[in-house]
């Protein structure tokens, strides 16, 4: 055979696979609705949770600072000092309970210290417990790990509450980990302090670890955030992750930690020592900065976001066949359209089609979401607005002829 035309019979790892499996169509509303948006076509992308606000000016121009510095080269393995000193103050006095610096490991974004802290936890094949619904993104961190994901439901009924009992139902001897959101994505729902005090307990008279996703923490209403490590009488077992993407509008910036043992944080610098190599100087300096200069933009972010969730709670109870809890947390609303669609999937399928709104299919995030669709509170009233009123116009003409 002529080697120019020799076909390479190179094979791809079964990782590929797996990443490549059933769960690609939650996103695919969204997916046609951004090419119609770049196509030019006037579509509300209601779909995503990246804030449309500005990361704070002071903090951009730290990072700019550091630059001009020349903070551009590597960084310790945990993360800069001063970084760490600042999460691990903050951390001490949320919790009542002393953080050391060295507890704190930084990684780059919130969803890489989620997959670094489950590798260091669980080998293929083993069994985390989380809560439904759940975070999107912790379904490809579980295929690219091989873990079975055991899933314990929220009482959607009840504003999506956390119940223990359901926790202890899911729980079987092959379970290492249990994972749990607060506030969650996409209900914005918040475990109390005596549930996540029992949690804790739970988990470490069994051995398994409790690892706490808050990266919604800042963003809160009514009711302020209680930290797993506040709640916990014993922090053995304890894992929290936390980051700025959200509360500081900082997405693109990806920087996350967590906050755990110093055994743990050991582990951890190993895992990441051998993956990422560090996080950017210029990054934790920015983050440093903004975790210090941040009181009145962070009321300014929770004041916008319980703006804009007000407003969409009260446009959706004035559509006849749509209803909604109101989250005490978080950036999105999640609508029951139980009444007069399918399930959340046709909605949303249908909805693009028919009047150029895009919104996120509950199922996605968990079974028991599939009535559900989830809206996102990071676009503006004036947004906001004219999405609602094709909503509107869309289920008034009748969802099923739009099918």
């Amino acid at each position: 055979m002529n080697a120019k035309s020799a076909v390479f019979a190179g094979r791809f790892s079964a990782l590929t696979a797996r990443l490549g499996g059933e769960g690609g169509d939650v996103w695919a509303v969204h997916d046609r609705a951004c090419q119609r948006f770049d196509a030019g076509e006037e579509v509300y992308l209601l779909s995503v949770g990246d804030p449309d606000l500005a990361t704070p000016p002071r903090v951009v121009q730290a990072g700019i600072d550091a630059l001009h510095k020349g903070r551009t080269h590597y960084a310790p393995g945990r993360g800069e000092r001063s970084l760490r000193e600042t999460i691990a103050g903050i951390e001490s006095r949320a919790s009542g309970k002393l953080c050391d610096p060295d507890e704190v490991v930084i990684f780059p974004g919130a969803t890489n210290a989620i997959y670094s802290a489950l590798s260091c936890l669980v080998d293929p094949g083993d069994e985390v417990v989380v809560a439904e619904p759940m975070y999107i993104g912790y379904e490809g961190i579980f295929r690219a790990l091989n873990i079975t994901k055991a899933g314990f439901a929220l009482d959607a009924a009840a504003g999506f509450a956390f119940r223990l009992d359901a926790v202890k139902a899911a729980i079987t001897p092959a379970t290492r980990v249990v994972l749990v959101n607060t506030p969650g994505n996409p209900a914005g729902n918040m475990i109390g302090e005596d549930d996540l005090r029992d949690l804790a307990a739970y988990c470490l008279e069994r051995g398994i670890w409790l690892l706490c996703d808050e990266v919604y923490s800042m963003i809160t209403f009514e009711t302020p955030h209680v930290s797993l490590r506040r709640a916990a009488r014993r922090l053995d077992n304890v894992v929290v992750i936390d980051g700025l993407s959200k509360s500081h509008a900082m997405t693109g910036w990806r920087l996350g930690w967590t906050v755990s043992s110093r055994e743990m944080a050991d582990r951890l610098l190993d895992f990441t020592s051998s993956t990422i190599f560090g996080c950017c100087q210029f990054v934790q300096d920015a983050a440093a900065f903004a975790l210090t200069n941040d009181e009145e933009y962070i009321q300014g972010v929770r004041e916008e976001y319980r703006v804009r969730r007000d407003y969409v709670c009260e446009r959706v109870r004035a559509i006849p066949g749509l209803s909604c809890e109101v989250p005490p947390a978080g950036m999105f609303v999640m609508i029951d359209v139980s009444a007069i669609a399918a399930d959340g999937s046709a909605f949303a399928e249908q909805l693009l089609e028919a009047v150029g709104v895009s919104v996120l299919p509950g199922i996605g995030f968990g079974d028991n979401c599939r009535r559900h669709v989830r809206v996102s509170l990071a676009q503006p009233i004036n947004i906001l607005r004219p999405a609602f009123d094709r909503i509107a116009r869309f289920v008034a003409e009748g969802v099923s002829q739009h099918a």
